[in-house]
């Protein structure tokens, strides 16, 4: 046997298990691929197995040894291939044509039933479908190039890519061939989609968590619009300015407050415009009221303000 790899030994198994031969009654010799005329030379060896592409530079030297080292050649046929291959998939039945090695005079004379093997590039099934595809189209264009360094790559063939295949072909190759390649978007389309969602639902739940924990500013803000709007019945029924700056001092006080919530974030626009609202009905319940104390020869404090207005500081 040329080559030392089990598996040429593993199919060697097969072919004689096939035959209806005993393989343990068989004596195997391997030989590396540099022992070739040694092989030739060696009078215990009755057959030599070569496993390889037709046009392999290993067999055809391995022929022509034999051939100064003993004559003509004589090819066996497995004549159970179609046998083999049906039981073990990984397999092929083949033909060897005739004049394949040699034309004149014919080696082989005619065409002789073999087995053929194929040699796999696998990937693992986790390999990014991207990578894949780009290797499969690399090595098809460079098969050419490839060839002038290894012979064998001449016979890359593409992967059937039908479901009853032994080894399923992957995705990024499939996509490929198939011409259903996806595009970036294709790809990672729903994982923008998901993460515009989760920012969605990430801004909703900071809004909310904002508004819960700002709830003890919010109420405090009402407890003081209430105040102001309650007060509105207390100037209508102020007796002197005095009353009037006193009320009006604690809704400066009240403004303040309310300015720094809404800077803070514990109130939104909403809420300052109705605050606002209670302060303009307060001022113009102060105008009308300065107005009736002035029209009963009570004069209004030098300085005293005369009204407010609540405008967000920037």
């Amino acid at each position: 046997m040329i080559g030392r790899t089990p598996a040429n030994a593993a199919l060697l198994r097969v072919v004689l298990s096939a035959a209806g031969g005993e393989a343990d009654k068989v004596a195997v010799t391997q030989f590396g691929t540099d022992q070739i005329e040694e092989l030739a030379r060696d009078p215990t060896l009755d057959a030599f197995m070569a496993v390889g592409p037709l046009d392999s530079k290993i067999t055809s030297d391995a022929i022509a040894a034999t051939t100064r080292a003993r004559g003509e050649p004589k090819f066996l046929a497995i004549e159970a291939s179609e046998a083999i291959a049906l039981k073990h998939p990984r397999y092929e039945s083949e033909e060897i044509p005739p004049s394949v090695f040699n034309a004149n005079p014919a080696w082989p004379d005619d065409k002789v039933e073999t087995v053929s093997v194929s040699h796999l590039i696998v990937a693992r099934k986790a390999l990014s479908e991207t990578t894949v595809a780009a290797f499969f189209r690399q090595l098809f264009a460079l098969s050419q190039a490839i060839a002038r360094q290894g012979p064998g790559a001449a016979h890359i063939t593409k992967p059937d890519t039908e479901k009853e295949a032994e080894l399923p072909v992957h995705r990024g190759a499939a996509a490929v061939i198939d011409g259903t390649e996806r595009t970036f978007l294709d790809r990672y389309g729903d994982y923008f989609w998901f993460a515009l969602l989760l920012l969605s639902g990430m801004g909703s739940a900071g809004a909310w968590l904002r508004h819960y924990l700002n709830r003890d500013e919010r109420e405090e803000n009402t407890s003081h619009r209430n105040r102001i709007l309650a007060m509105v019945s207390s100037v209508r029924t102020a007796e002197s300015n005095q009353q009037l700056l006193a009320m009006q001092r604690e809704v400066d006080v009240i403004i303040g407050e309310a300015l720094d919530c809404y800077d803070a974030g514990a109130i939104d626009e909403e809420e300052l415009a109705a605050f606002g609202l209670v302060l303009e009905l307060f001022n113009h319940a102060t105008v009308e009221r300065r107005a009736a104390l002035q029209a009963g020869n009570l004069e209004p404090a030098r300085g005293a303000a005369v009204g407010h207005s609540l405008t967000p500081r920037r």
